[in-house]
């Protein structure tokens, strides 16, 4: 094949460019088409950044390579397939005593279809289906495309109770998830943690350990000089219910170590790697005494949330309680519980002392690996989008640079020093004979 153009100084049409040059250019042409949809996926992605983070909601700020990045949720302005059955919002009375709404809006789950291919939401779901057999996705693939219809899932989750709540005028068991992965169990309490997850039983046995490194660690201010936005607030308006009073400094973010903060916190780092937590999110989070967190959810139902209380003022004595649906408990140091933040939710701290937890984001139970495995797949797109590349050169560099960011990022030292405050022998050492 040999392309003609029209030769300036003469009538006459020249072979000016060969197969091999049009086929370059070809090449050029192409590169240059995939270059117009990136540009359209990439600004699309900005909005799915901005609204997936777990899907749902994380009030702080994670700094990653020394780049600031706002992972907050802008809650989309469409609720086309909100369906108003309990349309009212009722006033609540809260545990802090003061009145507040909640919302008992009924929302009617629509119909998912195949998401426009150019579109960031389109690529993404084209990389799931190639990666994972359709059928063992189908869940991931419809809550990924509810996200971007802007759907947010709303429902009474009182009957799901034991024992079930049938009042749905009086009661605020109702769950609220723009980030929802249809089919998974929604109760306020998660019991008998310890006895039913293996992690839970680990991750218990190191909380003194945990405790004391803490407690060292923050009454260190030069200490504290070395991490990532330590103590940081809720930073958009979708986090007001928050308040002021409430902090938190991270440890992991979408699956990613915070690789200076872990190194802050050596031994809770750790014992959170070594004992198997599901987590998808870690940070501390404090409490100001005398201060409340309004109802709210946490907009995502595919995580659940997990506290290790850490420093409870007037432990055992009911100051510090968190409200999860219709139902409040206290915490107690070291003893680990899990409940449902896509259900509405508040806590108070009643005493003249700050309190400490270790919170952690963990997927839900109900999700087979293939999900989670999605799940994770959705946030390293979110992190690094050149794993949409149909170059498979950039799909394996993106890969390796996606899994160097979920790493553990402590190495264990082999010579010694044992965690926190102790010394044991590494596993290369050998005790000495001694000489006779």
């Amino acid at each position: 094949m040999v392309l003609f153009i029209q030769d300036r100084s003469s009538t006459k049409m020249s072979k000016l460019i060969t197969a091999p040059i049009l086929t370059l250019l070809s090449h050029l042409i192409c590169d240059l088409n995939r270059i117009l949809i990136c540009c359209d996926a990439y600004e699309n992605r900005a909005c799915h950044q901005s609204s997936f983070t777990g899907f749902g909601y994380r009030p702080h700020r994670h700094r990653s390579r020394k780049k600031e990045v706002n992972h907050h949720l802008s809650i989309p302005s469409q609720h086309h397939y909100r369906v108003a059955h309990l349309s009212r919002t009722m006033p609540l009375q809260m545990d802090g005593g003061t009145t507040t709404d909640i919302d008992r809006t009924i929302s009617i789950l629509p119909t998912t279809k195949p998401l426009a291919p150019r579109t960031f939401a389109g690529q993404v779901e084209q990389a799931l289906q190639q990666r994972f057999p359709a059928q063992s996705i189908q869940r991931v693939l419809d809550s990924w495309r509810l996200l971007d219809m802007g759907y947010e899932h709303r429902a009474f989750v009182g009957m799901e109770q034991n024992p079930p709540i049938a009042d749905a005028g009086n009661s605020r068991c109702y769950q609220h998830a723009p980030s929802y992965l249809p089919g998974l169990k929604a109760v306020e309490w998660w019991d008998n943690v310890k006895d039913d997850f293996v992690w839970a039983q680990k991750l218990s046995k190191s909380y003194k350990d945990i405790r004391h490194e803490f407690l060292s660690v923050i009454s260190n201010p030069e200490k504290l000089q070395g991490g990532n936005n330590i103590w940081a607030g809720a930073l958009t308006t979708d986090a007001a219910s928050y308040g002021e009073g409430w902090k938190t400094l991270v440890l992991m973010n979408r699956g990613q170590w915070d690789e200076a903060n872990a190194n802050l916190f050596p031994v809770t780092s750790r014992a959170i790697h070594e004992s198997g937590v599901p987590a998808a999110e870690v940070f501390f989070a404090s409490m100001k005494p005398r201060t409340n967190i309004k109802p709210h959810s946490d907009f995502t139902n595919f995580v659940l949330t997990s506290h290790l209380p850490l420093v409870i003022p007037e432990n055992g004595k009911n100051k510090c309680r968190l409200t999860v649906g219709d139902h409040t408990r206290q915490w107690i140091e070291g003893e680990i519980i899990m409940f449902d933040t896509s259900i509405y939710h508040d806590a108070v701290n009643d005493s003249d002392e700050m309190r400490y937890i270790l919170m952690l984001r963990v997927w839900h139970p109900d999700l087979t690996t293939n999900e989670k495995e999605a799940l994770q797949f959705i946030y390293d797109c979110l992190e690094v989008p050149e794993l949409l590349s149909d170059d498979p050169e950039t799909v394996l560099i993106a890969e390796q640079r996606a899994k160097m960011m979920r790493d553990f990022p402590l190495k264990r030292d082999l010579g010694g020093g044992g965690g926190f405050g102790g010394t044991s022998k590494g596993k290369g050492q050998v005790k000495k004979k001694s000489k006779k």
